[in-house]
């Protein structure tokens, strides 16, 4: 009975028991009472009153609890509470809640306790229609590309696009994506075939996203990094009839039976085409573009949004950035710093594209080092920036890292923001900071949060909430039978409205899952998105992120499913059974880790099960850690025990290597680096950054702490082509050895001003002897 008391106790919600300090340090709880006007009087012949009382002492250390007793009077009901914990108002609504249930309780008796009703109408009005406010007109017949052509027809000299150090105008733009559009044409593209573009982060990649939309077609946007396998189901799925890229991918990419353009290889052919507008052939419902994010059932899902979808988006956000107002007639520079293949940076690329802004696409490597960023937005001011908070925070961490901050708007999006970050923000720059939240299913983002000075949010939420809809959109909260929960009660975010996707590409089955009938509004027709994530609304009616009711996970701005990869290593046949999980480290970076039994007569490692993850699933899928057991641990129904399973912290990852101990100074202090970023006990000489949990965000780190230490300046690919400890430490030598040969020269040309021509030239020859001629 004991252990079977125990057990349950890890399944009970409470509020945790403080120990009493002292009257000074605990003031006495403040009660708030409630009337129940003869709720029971159907079960007590003679009637109950319920009247307010206070205890004349309290000696609960819970923080809050409900005492009712009986008196010749009747019931009486008391909440007392821990105003450290609670505010006033909080409780009293409490207080309401519970009083609605008991009498939703004595009105139907036979009820199961989940159709019990713990709303008002009125509050219940509140949540559903009140705050689901959204209505705002849009152009609603148009589609995006048309708006980048109007816009380029007002202003065809304003600058664009800025990559690099090429410049194009919002003619040149309109022109060279006309081109690609008419070639696109003349092999048969329709409007809804999906186009494959396959290119890296430059101007092209902006070219050939608007050549395939005036061509009436949707663009696939794929990774080149992405192994062969993955990008070949993906092509395989989507059907594309044509496959944008560029020569130096074609090695990188699987067999493709459509035509391939390339942008260099091909750019004659492009030359020859005409630059004026196509016809248009799109209407409003037509698809814009299909995303492939992770899916449970092991096979990516692509999400087809619309031209509507995405025009809804664009014009709210262009209305969200005053881009109307006079004051920014001119144009807003706009930067975005991710990738296509997620739509987190469409936020900036269309908004941009339609208002008349500059739009600022910045490559990976600098996007990626704080110092190069930081320079580039010196001598190229950015306005808005849209980017992920991991992503930020490694920027920031750089000597130059408020440099990267936009002189007005920071959006931030695709994970949850601390109130520490934000106020480190604020220390550092003048920009008004809005949270940005939405799935790809609903079309970039669904709900904002704009930060105030002092707000008072700061000691309502964990973390920034994610605000409210945007417009023509409406959020539930709602409970396991889709009922409203009330203000405080967490509950399953669901959206609805104009930016709903039209569902996945050719997976019928997920549709009907994820996307259901709107039982709020009378018309069958309209859909509502389950996001699956939990959230609450607070007081004010912004809503508050609290993480998912499944096992999907956000890895650096990524969407993931730990299903699809446990469903991938499911298919190797060494393997018996498979779990992923997400670990937080200590400073709550989140990191993939596997769990895996060999099956029986077979053999592997966890080094070959990575270079097969590898060989499937893109580099932020691959966890970080892998962890062979004997057998995974069970709870008593015969489930996985989450729970139960190794600590990777303490868990040796991969007993296979052996440890090798830094043999060198160089080697030492890097080992140093290596431990403090990745947050491990020890480091060798043959250890892969990558495999000790590293990715390219911790990267970044690395290579500011070694232009500190070393004093050297080495750019971020460095760490991808030199992954092991031994060969990092090896391109540093060689760097300081670069280094100080330049240090000689100086030296020898300085000792040359004293010597006679003679003896100059005798004393270069030498040298050049030395250095091999």
């Amino acid at each position: 009975v004991r252990e079977t008391a125990g057990e349950t106790l890890k399944w009970q919600d409470y509020l945790p028991v403080q120990e009493t300090g002292g009257e000074a340090e605990n003031p006495a709880p403040d009660p708030v009472g409630f009337q129940a006007l003869e709720l029971f009087s159907k079960h007590i012949a003679t009637g109950v009153s319920f009247s307010i009382t206070r205890q004349s002492a309290i000696t609960s250390r819970f923080q809050l609890s409900l005492v009712c007793t009986r008196g010749e009077a009747g019931w009486a009901a008391e909440l007392n509470y821990d105003p450290r914990v609670f505010r006033r108002e909080d409780v009293q609504r409490f207080a309401d809640y519970y009083q609605r249930l008991l009498a939703s309780a004595v009105a139907k008796p036979q009820a199961a306790a989940g159709a019990l009703e713990i709303l008002e109408e009125a509050e219940r009005r509140r949540l559903v229609n009140d705050f689901n406010q959204t209505s705002a007109p849009y152009p609603q017949d148009q589609c995006i590309h048309y708006l980048f052509e109007e816009q380029a027809a007002r202003a065809p000299g304003r600058p664009a696009l800025a990559c690099g150090d090429r410049r194009l105008s919002y003619g040149e733009l309109n022109a060279q994506a006309n081109q690609i559009a008419r070639y696109l044409r003349q092999r048969g593209v329709k409007p809804n075939d999906r186009v494959a573009l396959c290119v890296e982060r430059s101007a092209e990649m902006i070219i050939g996203l608007l050549g395939i939309l005036k061509s009436g077609a949707a663009y696939v946007p794929l990774i080149p990094d992405n192994p062969k396998a993955r990008l070949g189901q993906l092509l395989q799925e989507t059907q594309a009839p044509v496959l944008i890229t560029q020569e130096k991918f074609l090695g990188q990419l699987p067999e493709f039976g459509g035509d391939i353009l390339c942008f260099d290889r091909d750019a004659a052919k492009l030359a020859k085409e005409s630059t004026n507008n196509p016809e248009r052939v799109n209407a409003p419902r037509d698809l814009v573009y299909v995303i492939y994010t992770s899916g449970s059932t092991g096979v990516p899902k692509g999400v087809g949004n619309r031209h509507q979808n995405l025009v809804n988006y664009s014009h709210f956000i262009c209305q969200r950035l005053h881009l109307e107002d006079p004051v920014n007639s001119g144009g807003l520079h706009f930067a975005t710093v991710s990738t296509i293949s997620a739509d987190l940076g469409n936020t900036c690329v269309f908004p941009s594209l339609i208002s008349g802004g500059c739009l600022h696409v910045i490559t990976y490597d600098v996007s990626m080092d704080g110092n190069l960023f930081a320079n580039y937005a010196k001598k190229n001011p950015i306005d808005v920036l849209k980017i992920t908070p991991s992503h930020l925070n490694t920027l920031l961490a750089s000597p130059e890292g408020k440099s990267v901050l936009p002189r007005k708007y920071l959006v931030l999006g695709g994970e949850a923001s601390t109130w520490d970050m934000i106020g480190r923000i604020a220390s550092q720059g003048s920009c008004q900071i809005i949270n940005h939240y939405g799935p790809t299913e609903t079309t970039v983002g669904s709900l904002t949060y704009s930060v105030a000075k002092d707000d008072p949010n700061a000691e309502l939420s964990a973390t920034l909430p994610i605000g409210r809809p945007i417009a023509n959109t409406q959020v539930y909260l709602l409970d396991v039978g889709l009922k409203p929960v009330p203000i405080g009660v967490p509950g399953e975010l669901f959206i609805s409205g104009a930016g709903v996707a039209s569902g996945y590409l050719n997976q019928p089955e997920q549709t009907t899952e994820r996307f259901l009938r709107n039982p709020f509004v009378s018309d069958s027709e309209v859909r509502m998105y389950r996001t699956g994530d939990l959230a609450r609304y607070l007081p004010d009616g912004s809503v508050e992120f609290l993480g998912r009711i499944d096992h999907q996970v956000k890895i650096r701005g990524f969407r993931v499913e730990l299903a699809e990869i446990e469903a991938v290593l499911g298919r190797n046949p060494a393997l018996q059974q498979t779990i992923v999980t997400a670990h937080a480290d200590k400073s709550g970076d989140k990191k993939l880790v596997a769990y895996y039994v060999v099956a029986q007569g077979k053999k592997t490692s966890a080094e070959e099960l990575r270079n097969y993850l590898k060989e499937q699933l893109p580099d932020y899928m691959v966890p970080a850690v892998l962890i062979p057991l004997e057998a995974l641990p069970l709870t008593p129904n015969g489930k996985i025990d989450r729970r139960a399973l190794p600590d990777p912290e303490t868990t040796p990852a991969a007993k296979e290597k052996v440890y090798v101990a830094p043999t060198n100074p160089t080697e030492e202090k890097l080992a140093a680096i290596w431990r403090e970023v990745l947050k491990v006990e020890r480091v060798g000489i043959q250890d892969d950054f990558f495999e000790l949990g590293g990715h390219s965000l911790l990267a970044t780190q690395v290579i500011v702490r070694i232009r500190s230490a070393f004093e050297i300046q080495l750019p971020l690919r460095v760490i991808f082509e030199s992954p092991t400890l031994v060969k990092l430490s090896a391109v540093i030598s060689e760097a300081q050895k670069e280094l100080g040969g330049d240090e000689d020269i100086d030296a020898l040309l300085e000792g040359l001003e004293d010597m006679s021509d003679e003896e100059a030239q005798r004393l270069l020859a030498e040298e050049s002897k030395k250095a091999g001629g």
